[in-house]
């Protein structure tokens, strides 16, 4: 029986709703409806009372959840789309990102963001907000790849007492599938490496890791082995596990979906450069989407985003320097 990345997700909001009964369930249409994508598909029925559909106010949605949190309770809120989590965003930076710092009262809350983009979404229900989140000291940005990761990790995020940014990728929902959830192998903030290599470094998150894997078997018929990193969380970040991998390789591209300009692809590199600048055989690159609104056709989002054919040319050039 194969599960997909969404089932791994709606599994895991059972699985916490089942063992946790602080645990509930808010967001716009998550109710009878079970929420834009399904994620909460069925989840009223099972837990009557605790799954709420909420007003269309994200400002409203998290400032209910960081009350309840302080009374006790661990909301994990939907977002529709990661971009309206823009209208919550005092309420996620000003106060559940500081609340512990000011207070000494921990604030475990899980806010969902469905995350990228999708063919024909256009620039209103594609972007990527976990850089932004990043920034702010006090929150957990977890950025699963995988469907054994979109479990587990949802789960984590319940057990941590921090506000957790919840990056889930809409392009995974359907097209990603496992025969299994496994088990929990890694914890929050430590990287994977997804493919082992030797002539060149890619580190990268979310759905560009199955790019990234794809465009390093394109190169294996070359004679190259690609060594690929998944972040699997953008704060913490794995540190260690970058550097390790820099000096095992000696050459780095760093991909992601996000916008170029300040991005976690920018903090890798700074990482790198700062702490391993030794280790390097060539300059870092990264690759990003265009510094554009995303577009709408889905010709110019394919162009917009990086593919298989562009990173495989980025470490082209990379593995020619």
């Amino acid at each position: 029986m194969s599960l997909t990345y969404l089932e791994a997700i709606r599994e895991a909001q059972y699985e916490a709703l089942r063992k946790n009964p602080n645990v509930f369930l808010y967001g716009q249409d998550i109710g009878g409806f079970g929420g834009a994508f399904k994620a909460t598909k069925n989840l009223q029925n099972e837990f009557p009372g605790r799954v709420f559909d909420a007003p269309i106010s994200e400002d409203a949605m998290v400032g209910m959840a960081i009350g309840a949190a302080i009374e006790g309770a661990h909301p994990i809120l939907e977002m529709q789309f990661a971009d309206f989590s823009s209208v919550g965003f005092n309420q996620v930076v000003n106060q559940a990102a500081t609340l512990y710092w000011r207070t000494n009262t921990p604030c475990p809350i899980t806010i969902r963001l469905p995350s990228g983009g999708t063919a024909g979404s256009g620039p209103f229900h594609s972007q990527s907000m976990e850089a932004i989140y990043a920034h702010y000291p006090g929150l957990v940005i977890l950025t699963p790849a995988t469907v054994e990761d979109a479990y587990w990790m949802l789960l984590d995020s319940v057990e941590c007492q921090d506000p957790v940014i919840f990056c889930e990728h809409k392009f995974l929902y359907y097209h990603l599938k496992s025969e299994s959830f496994g088990n929990r192998e890694l914890p929050i903030g430590k990287a994977r490496i997804a493919r082992p290599g030797r002539h060149a470094t890619v580190v990268t998150y979310s759905a560009m890791l199955h790019e990234s894997i794809r465009a390093a078997e394109e190169l294996q018929a070359d004679g190259y082995q690609v060594e690929v990193v998944d972040l699997r969380s953008v704060k913490p970040i794995d540190t260690d596990t970058i550097l390790a991998s820099v000096a095992r390789t000696g050459r780095l591209l760093c991909v992601g979906e996000a916008f170029p300009w300040g991005g976690v692809t920018a903090e890798v590199l700074a990482r790198v450069a700062t702490e391993a600048f030794h280790l390097l055989d060539a300059p870092p690159q990264r690759l990003n989407s265009k510094d554009t609104p995303i577009p709408y056709h889905p010709n110019l989002w394919k162009a917009h985003r990086p593919t298989v054919a562009s990173i495989t040319d980025a470490l082209r050039r990379l593995l020619r320097d």
